[in-house]
């Protein structure tokens, strides 16, 4: 969810630039953290564009960096699954979520056509915010929404990854078979963030169980979720549907009016998926 952050954090360069770094920074033009992303973006398009998977000396040797700096940088981009590193030495190629997505783009908006008037629906009924979201390798990411009426709403959520354990999003596509949880321990995010794994399996179990999860304050502090499920033919979840909004609003007993509708809104919206994977089998 922080990703430029997470990178900048992970680079040592981004804080305390080396001598040989500050060869390639324009005079008082370039900041480190911003001469580390460059650096990084540049080592991200060889290895895009490269027709083999790359050594470690040879993108730093192109870029003409230090393979201390070239080694940094491209660990930091495997740790947010740009990147993908075959072995301790071995050689750079595209990671997981590039993967992913260049091959999942078309099916994403297809998903979002087809849900457009389930998310139109939960929303004209709740006022709140709505998304329709899927599993990705580092967290749910969301990729439509319906705008809450209300001034204070939950905000814009499409383009942005969230954790699986401490949100309601998150918690569905886990209860239901379409993620892994992260390994322990937990990163607790707010004092409410279930980071047990007891109160956690258990919250999975409620989830499964009512095909329905919640998340009060656990994202973060003020903001209240609830997700359901959207099911394939082989009962995984395939997407969500969640409603957001601020806890003083969407409150236990407002949360509890809105589960079944949001409840069968998913259910719709899986039934569609369905028929329109009959329909293109068929073809």
């Amino acid at each position: 969810m922080r990703s430029g952050a997470a990178l900048l954090d992970a680079i040592d360069g981004a804080r305390n630039i080396s001598g040989v770094e500050q060869e390639f920074q324009p005079a008082g033009t370039t900041s480190p953290g911003t001469l580390a992303i460059d650096r990084a973006a540049q080592l991200l398009t060889l290895v895009l564009e490269a027709e083999r998977p790359c050594a470690l000396g040879e993108l730093a040797g192109d870029l003409e960096l230090p393979k201390s700096t070239a080694s940094r940088l491209l660990g930091a981009l495997e740790r947010q699954g740009l990147v993908e590193q075959r072995g301790r030495r071995g050689r750079f190629s595209p990671g997981p979520v590039l993967i992913r997505f260049a091959h999942r783009g078309a099916g994403d908006r297809h998903l979002a056509e087809l849900a457009e008037p389930h998310l139109e629906t939960l929303g004209r009924a709740s006022g709140e915010t709505i998304n329709l979201a899927v599993p990705g390798a580092l967290g749910v990411e969301h990729i439509a929404q319906v705008e809450s009426t209300h001034f204070l709403g939950a905000g814009q959520w499409v383009g942005r990854r969230v954790p699986y354990p401490c949100s309601a999003v998150g918690k569905v596509l886990v209860a239901f078979g379409a993620a892994d949880l992260p390994e322990l321990p937990l990163d607790q995010l707010t004092p409410s963030t279930i980071v047990e794994k007891s109160a956690l399996a258990a919250a999975l179990r409620g989830a499964r169980v009512d095909r329905c999860a919640e998340a009060v304050d656990e994202l973060e502090v003020g903001l209240a979720s609830l997700a359901a499920p959207v099911l394939a033919g082989h009962g995984d979840a395939v997407a969500t549907l969640s409603i957001s909004g601020p806890t003083a609003r969407l409150d236990r007993d407002r949360r509890e009016d809105l589960r079944p509708l949001l409840i069968n809104e998913a259910e719709a919206l899986g039934a569609r998926l369905g028929e329109h994977e009959k329909g293109v089998r068929a073809a």
